[in-house]
């Protein structure tokens, strides 16, 4: 029987800069490999050049992120259908359909009928501060825990579908050693960690403060050029720039890895770290 993946994340592009060897990898397989997107990533800034021959952004950045995923080796993407919300402050925040103006028990009703369709034993999400604080990827995670959580439920979201309970959930997260390097080495190419980002809207200074533990550790080395080519879709969000210059120095320096907390089945005091998820 086929084994099967299911990513829950927020944009076009949280696919292919966070896990994409991860996806990668298990595509390689001949795992079952999909994406459940909360929006298609309206907020996000672009450059005119990118949206030629498209009508708006959200149409440009789907169209960046399923080649992304041909790249990756997915075997579907699903929409969850709501709007980027954009960083705190934005005049996107206020817009009805932002993902984060939804109740999280309603965006759940809607991961849920994923989980229950497509009967993943893995799920994949943001850990709990969404690797750099955005509010759709705090909202989307909270969201995905809820769904996993009740998955088996009959009385939760009836509608969605039939109970059922994939064997794992996992929670991506960055390697602190890799975000502390970043903070003493950016300086060095003339970079604040405090304003990083195409925007400058992300402190990594704060960020590799937070630590969480690392269950799972995939080396993706094998599917590094996968990776490569997914990111690179994203040119409008600097795809490009994510496996080259500095931040492509770093993540040669540390290795072609990615990293997992295992929210579920609990992690016991004597676990020993793995290196598949779907080590259960």
């Amino acid at each position: 029987m086929t084994k099967t993946l299911l990513a829950v994340l927020a944009h076009p592009d949280d696919e292919s800069f966070g896990l994409g060897g991860t996806l990668a990898l298990y595509s390689s397989k001949g795992y079952d490999v999909y994406y459940a997107c909360a929006t298609r990533g309206e907020a996000g800034t672009v450059d005119d050049e990118h949206l030629a021959g498209f009508k708006d952004t959200a149409e440009m950045r789907t169209a960046e992120l399923m080649k992304a995923a041909q790249a990756l080796g997915l075997k579907e993407v699903f929409f969850l259908g709501y709007r980027d919300s954009g960083m705190p402050g934005m005049e996107a925040n206020q817009h009805p359909n932002a993902q984060i103006n939804a109740p999280i028990d309603e965006v759940a009703g809607r991961v849920v009928k994923y989980i229950r369709d497509l009967k993943p034993d893995v799920v994949l999400t943001f850990d709990p501060i969404g690797g750099y604080k955005h509010p759709d990827h705090i909202h989307i995670h909270k969201a995905t825990v809820l769904a996993f959580e009740n998955a088996d439920n009959a009385s939760f979201h009836p509608e969605a579908g039939s109970p059922f309970k994939p064997r794992a959930l996992y929670y991506q997260v960055f390697p602190r050693g890799m975000l502390k390097f970043a903070t003493r080495i950016m300086p060095l190419f003339g970079r604040d960690p405090r304003k990083f980002g195409r925007n400058g809207d992300i402190n990594l200074k704060e960020l590799a403060d937070v630590s969480f533990p690392v269950h799972v550790r995939l080396n993706v080395q094998s599917v590094a050029e996968a990776k490569r080519k997914a990111s690179e879709a994203h040119a409008s969000q600097g795809g490009m720039q994510m496996r080259r210059g500095m931040m492509g120095f770093i993540t040669r320096f540390f290795g072609e890895r990615e990293d997992y907390m295992q929210a579920y089945p609990l992690v016991g005091e004597a676990f020993k770290r793995k290196t598949d998820l779907f080590d259960i």
